[in-house]
């Protein structure tokens, strides 16, 4: 076989085993290496490197070398003087498109490349070149047969090298998306933290209207989290509730300041303007595009029981949402927890006497027993940090009372709860 067509079928050989490599390995890095050894052996060449050329800072790194010693270890970064490079560079950091190199530009890459290896350890810098632009170079020594590179090998070297180059352009366009995919990450998250905090500005405003409930509204939405969490519902599900929680009684902004701090049992024309705030609370967050669903119906309906007998809709069972109940929870467990002007808080044995008696009636019994799991799982030592038990201070949930609380959970697990405390 003449030595030209072996030549050329050696050229196509190398051709389609970098691309397999290139096509086949997921590793950066890897796909490079293996590119090299592939250049190298196709010229019979013992000395070589591909660089890439990072835009930012015009200049090339080293991404795999071969035969070059300590003289140029992998990853070295070489910073270059092309004055059309430092044009791509600073088009890039303003945030415009390629700025492609001229021919006479890629030629004085390529002379200042050479001009950087001392001795002539360098004959052929072949620069890679995708739509224009310049995204690497591969930089060759010397033939180990001491024979010349010739117009057909320089011709292999760019066919080769037009693999190489698109190998590196969707590595850069890969790792672009990355960068642009997590900084759009780091947006959705400060914004998720800037609703969390506007969410929380608005309960502390609320509660601000009632002198007597300072704090309410953030108790209730980290009792809402709990039982949601215990319920085993998503993070996102989880962060929900805990919102519709903060606002459930957004609605008392709309409601006259002297009866909401009235110190003494309201009567009934003062409860029935205090009970507008449920439907008021619905209109005011409507309008809202809330990132978490049904916010506004949770704020509607935490006044509303399974026994038909809340308000404003008098809902039953089924028809409320399984969210408004969890909020309906945390509110009463919070108000039955808590000093007011005309009562003092119930100890522990009483709330678990009131979850018994009005599980089914006033409560959804599944949140009922979610809450009473967390809260004695709490007790037990089981989770950390103690949110319920650190909320309701220290010495308020009393040992004896536990068993109590086992056997509630248990009852309401099995359905026995009806019979024991309705009948």
């Amino acid at each position: 076989m003449p030595d030209r067509m072996r030549k050329v079928l050696h050229a196509f050989a190398a051709l389609a085993d970098l691309g397999e490599e290139i096509a086949e390995t997921s590793d950066f890095e890897e796909m490079v290496r293996s590119a090299l050894h592939v250049v190298l052996g196709a010229l019979g060449v013992r000395r070589g490197a591909v660089a890439e050329v990072e835009r930012e800072t015009a200049s090339l790194r080293f991404v795999a070398t071969r035969g070059f010693g300590e003289s140029l270890p992998a990853d070295v970064s070489l910073p270059l003087k092309t004055e059309g490079l430092h044009a791509a560079a600073k088009s890039n950091g303003n945030g415009g498109g390629a700025h492609a190199l001229s021919k006479s530009e890629l030629a004085r890459v390529e002379r200042e490349i050479k001009e950087r290896f001392e001795g002539g350890a360098v004959e052929v810098v072949s620069t890679l070149v995708v739509r224009g632009e310049l995204v690497g170079v591969i930089v060759l020594g010397g033939k180990a047969s001491g024979v010349e590179f010739d117009a057909e090998d320089r011709e292999l070297v760019r066919s080769l090298g037009r693999h190489i180059g698109v190998g590196l352009n969707n590595h850069r366009l890969l790792r672009e998306v990355e960068r642009r995919a997590e900084e759009n990450r780091r947006l959705y998250e400060d914004l998720k933290d800037i609703y969390k905090d506007t969410v929380r500005a608005f309960a502390a405003a609320i509660d601000c209207k009632d002198k007597y409930t300072q704090g309410h509204s953030e108790r209730v939405g980290k009792y809402s989290e709990i039982i949601a969490r215990e319920m085993g519902w998503s993070e996102e599900e989880v962060e929900g509730i805990a919102v519709a929680g903060y606002l459930h009684d957004i609605g008392k902004l709309v409601v006259d300041r002297e009866i909401i701090n009235a110190p003494y049992r309201i009567d009934a024309k003062q409860s029935s303007e205090l009970n507008r705030h449920p439907a008021a609370g619905y209109e005011i967050l409507r309008p809202i595009n809330h990132p978490f669903a049904d916010i506004p119906l949770m704020a509607r309906y935490h006044h509303e029981r399974p026994d038909g007998r809340g308000y404003p809709d008098g809902l039953k069972d089924e028809e409320i949402p399984i969210g408004a109940k969890i909020v309906s929870l945390a509110d009463s467990f919070d108000a039955m927890t808590t000093d007011r002007p005309y009562r003092r808080r119930r100890s522990f044995e009483e709330v678990i006497t009131d979850f018994r008696r009005n599980a089914g009636r006033q409560f959804s019994p599944e949140v009922v027993a979610a809450f009473c799991r967390a809260l004695l799982k709490e007790a037990h030592g089981e989770t950390r940090p103690r949110q319920i038990i650190r909320l309701l201070g220290k010495g308020y949930v009393e040992e004896q009372a536990l068993p109590a609380l086992e056997q509630l959970i248990s009852d309401l697990d099995s359905g026995t709860h009806v019979a024991a405390g309705q009948g």
